[in-house]
């Protein structure tokens, strides 16, 4: 287990930080929040970060928006390589007021490979001041993607939750879930809403989704995934990754820099 400890940079007079670290398989950091908002993003490797009732999966690319004081935790994959650029309150107009997951784009990624290089200290009117205040137009461009899980309050229902994410099959029925809890199916629906603002078929296929990125961008086939997660065919769950994503997954893992994805 890791604890966070950045207070070093808080003492920092720069509207912009930017650090990288670094983080072995199977790692945990335990549950921390930060003066300033975090844009924490993947370099290498793969994570899920815990944070606002929801589980976002950080992969290549992507990076997960922090909010200022939201206590948030990461499970580490696969090897992680974690550039964080910390924002200070003010320094972004308009700061997104809720976590959520964005691609990063060319741009981005090349400020980045350019500000971890910096020292934290660094000249804001010289060349340095220029590529955090760039870093700073960037953000609000980024695109953000659908890589996160509401989870419930409940007891019980967080227990079912967690469960499937553990082991998540495409065929549980609703009609099992509500006997589950002894329920009718129609209160059952209307508790799992209220719970996670999504309808039980859309977050059971998130979860399938969470539970499936992890392996396809290690190499997997996407037949073998398929199949692991109760879909009768790569077919199907080609369809389900397409909708919540956009792009098969073959696309998807090519636009993420793996050049050899399963097929």
């Amino acid at each position: 287990m890791t604890i966070i400890d950045i207070s070093d940079l808080e003492k920092i007079a720069r509207p912009v930080l930017v650090r990288q670290s670094q983080y072995p398989a199977g790692d945990r950091i335990l549950p921390h929040s930060h003066r300033r908002s975090q844009l924490l993003c993947a370099l290498e490797g793969m994570a899920i970060v815990i944070a606002e009732r929801n589980r976002w999966l950080i992969l290549p690319d992507h990076a997960l928006w922090i909010p200022a004081g939201v206590r948030h935790s990461v499970e580490t994959i696969k090897p992680l390589t974690t550039g964080s650029i910390y924002v200070e309150p003010g320094a972004l107009s308009g700061q997104p007021a809720q976590s959520h997951v964005v691609r990063m784009s060319e741009l981005m990624k090349s400020l980045l490979a350019e500000a971890v290089k910096l020292p934290h200290e660094y000249d804001p009117e010289g060349r340095a001041g220029l590529i955090m205040a760039l870093i700073l137009e960037e953000i609000p461009l980024l695109r953000r993607t659908a890589l996160s899980l509401p989870m419930p309050r409940e007891a019980r229902l967080a227990a079912l939750c967690r469960r499937f994410i553990a082991s998540p099959a495409a065929h549980e029925t609703i009609d099992g879930w509500a006997a589950e809890m002894a329920m009718s199916r129609s209160a059952f629906t209307r508790a799992f809403r209220r719970e996670t603002g999504m309808a039980v078929l859309e977050w059971r296929q998130q979860a399938c989704l969470l539970a499936a990125l992890p392996r396809l961008m290690s190499g997997e086939r996407v037949a073998n995934v398929a199949f692991d997660l109760g879909y009768d065919s790569p077919a199907a769950f080609t369809t389900m990754f397409k909708r919540g994503l956009g792009v098969p997954p073959r696309r998807y893992i090519a636009m993420a820099g793996n050049t050899s994805p399963g097929s």
